[in-house]
């Protein structure tokens, strides 16, 4: 609380400055200032260029190019660097992130974002996989408690702010720095920070103990009130939420109506841009404002395959964005330029640092086994990740393991991203690509009608009409029919455990990771479970499984049935 009461009071020095300036007779100006603002989303740790269909970036016309890379990110940004530009993040900078960065504590990740000169980030929600301490580590440095210092020697933290408007303590007092002020051709810039307010459903209740977090737009408008007062008058808001896509390249705007829409046209007018993040998607849309007047709402994908950078032409006078002449675009962080030295010396140092268990073999396949589900929701990948968490839980009395799907970050590919040869090998580092949250398995204990209503929790109405669906993957013991077109709530019948029908009032022991037990994605009735025992980690079930299995095979698609 001590450190960050000095950033906000050093905040608030800056914001004095910009006030001062604006109480000064304005100079007279022959054309407008030009200032560059460069944002990227969602990097999650991706040091290493990313492999597969998650290291390509589609094209409008629907052919695709390979992109990504922090060595070559490091080289566009300098690149696309004018003489007044300022460089964003809307969070997910750390989390669910290949081993080179995630075995040091994403310490890497953050030494190429200072690397790079990134001005300010939204906290993502992954920001705080590991609680609130890691996260005021990663921006202040410091050893880690359980390892120490490991990459650096010692860790010196972020240069930049990471910024949270809406994120506050329990008694109401502000969590993280609400905003900054930046100063870009003599122009201050206010930067707002916004996670999406809906982060304690995807992150574990342990990690965000004591937090709360409040209504972006709310959040985004009382910030631009106190910049407006404090003389800002250019603003730019960093949002960790963003819309999904119906297909497009960089620069469409194929959107489905979603939060981010729904934020960028309630934000403030005083707003000037958005940068979005937390879906993963591409797009650059031109959204109106309360007021009419339109700005970009635009979000460049995730793993550093595009920059998203926005063009403001500010009125020297007025020292606000003349929204008419703001020009936005995705930059396609391609391979076919020279890696910066700088980073790339970084990126080597991490991957040689984590080798000797990157590249430790735990199993071996005979063929993909893909993360991608089928129309039944069933995962062949995700069958493999049930089979093994009843597995590790088995000694608990588990009888039912259910995963959720947003853990599952990759495919398991015949062909080793590591070793880059086509034997069937998997290596811890893929195993950890897939796996990577360090989730604590437990066994909790429910009624027949409770596991129903868990499975019937895969479809959950959602404030503007649509259905959210979040197909749980489970273990071969459980089988389920479900009706597409039945009501929410009534959709799956026929549930057996172990070949027997599920009765209402018989007693199951269900094994699931602690993110999901805690009520994570939406799954609440998971929290009524009683008997917890805890279990192992995630990964080490994972991994154990496969050590077990050589040469497995994907399994057969047969634990959940669709009807129309």
């Amino acid at each position: 609380m001590i450190v960050l009461a000095r950033r906000l009071g050093a905040l608030a020095v800056t914001a004095a400055a910009a006030l001062t300036l604006t109480g000064a007779p304005a100079q007279a100006s022959p054309a407008p200032i030009d200032v560059r603002l460069i944002g990227f989303n969602d990097f999650h740790g991706n040091l290493e260029p990313p492999a597969g269909s998650s290291g390509r970036v589609t094209l409008s016309d629907g052919t695709s190019v390979v992109a990504g890379g922090a060595a070559y990110l490091a080289t566009h940004v300098k690149q696309l660097r004018t003489k007044n530009t300022l460089v964003f993040s809307a969070g997910d900078n750390v989390g669910a992130s290949p081993l080179a960065s995630a075995l040091f504590h994403d310490e890497p990740t953050i030494d190429f974002m200072n690397d790079i000169g990134v001005n300010a980030s939204a906290v993502g929600n992954h920001e705080l996989d590991k609680g609130y301490q890691e996260l005021l580590r990663k921006q202040f440095g410091g050893c880690a408690e359980d390892t120490g210092c490991q990459f650096d020697q010692p860790f010196k933290g972020a240069k930049w702010p990471y910024l949270a408007a809406n994120m506050t303590f329990d008694n109401g007092l502000p969590a993280a720095l609400p905003f900054t002020v930046d100063f870009a051709g003599g122009v201050p810039v206010g930067v707002i920070g916004v996670p999406l307010k809906d982060l304690p459903s995807v992150t574990s209740a342990d990690a965000i103990k004591g937090l709360k977090f409040g209504d972006e737009v709310q959040a985004i408008n009382s910030s631009a009130d106190v910049l407006d007062r404090l003389g800002v008058k250019t603003i730019v808001v960093l949002l960790h939420q963003g819309d999904n896509t119906e297909g497009g390249g960089p620069d469409d705007c194929k959107t489905d109506p979603g939060p981010a829409l729904a934020i960028a046209q309630a934000a403030s007018p005083k707003v000037d841009v958005i940068f979005s993040g937390h879906s993963h998607q591409q797009y650059n849309c031109t959204v109106n404002d309360p007021a009419g007047n339109p700005r970009p709402l635009i979000q460049g994908a995730s793993f550093g395959r595009l920059l998203s950078v926005v063009d403001l032409k500010i009125d020297p006078r007025t020292r606000d964005a003349i929204r008419s002449k703001t020009v936005a675009h995705n930059e396609v962080v391609t391979r076919d330029v020279t890696p910066d030295p700088t980073v790339q010396t970084l990126v080597t140092k991490a991957v040689t640092q984590a080798a000797p268990i990157a590249n430790k073999a735990v199993g071996t396949i005979t063929s993909d086994i893909v993360a991608a589900q089928q129309p039944s929701g069933e995962s062949p990948l995700g069958d493999v990740i049930g089979d093994a968490q009843l597995a590790a839980t088995k000694s608990a009395g588990a009888q039912v393991a259910l995963t959720n799907p947003g853990g599952i970050r990759a495919d398991l590919n015949f062909k080793s991203a590591t070793a880059g040869v086509a034997d069937g090998t998997v290596t811890y580092a893929n195993a950890f690509t897939i796996q990577p949250f360090a989730n604590i398995l437990q066994t909790v204990t429910l009624t027949g009608a409770q596991l129903k209503a868990v499975l019937e929790q895969q479809w959950q109405p959602q404030p503007n009409g649509t259905v959210s669906t979040k197909m749980l993957q489970i273990s071969s013991s459980l089988h389920y029919t479900w009706s597409a077109s039945a009501p929410i709530g009534s959709r799956v019948t026929a549930i057996t455990v172990d070949g027997q029908p599920v009765t209402p009032d018989a007693s199951y022991k269900v094994t699931a990771n602690n993110f999901l037990t805690g009520g994570g994605d939406g799954f609440s009735v998971l929290k009524q479970g009683t008997g917890i025992v805890g279990g192992a980690i995630d990964l080490d079930a994972f991994t154990a499984y496969l050590t077990a299995h050589q040469n497995l095979a994907p399994p057969a698609a047969d634990r959940v049935t669709r009807t129309s």
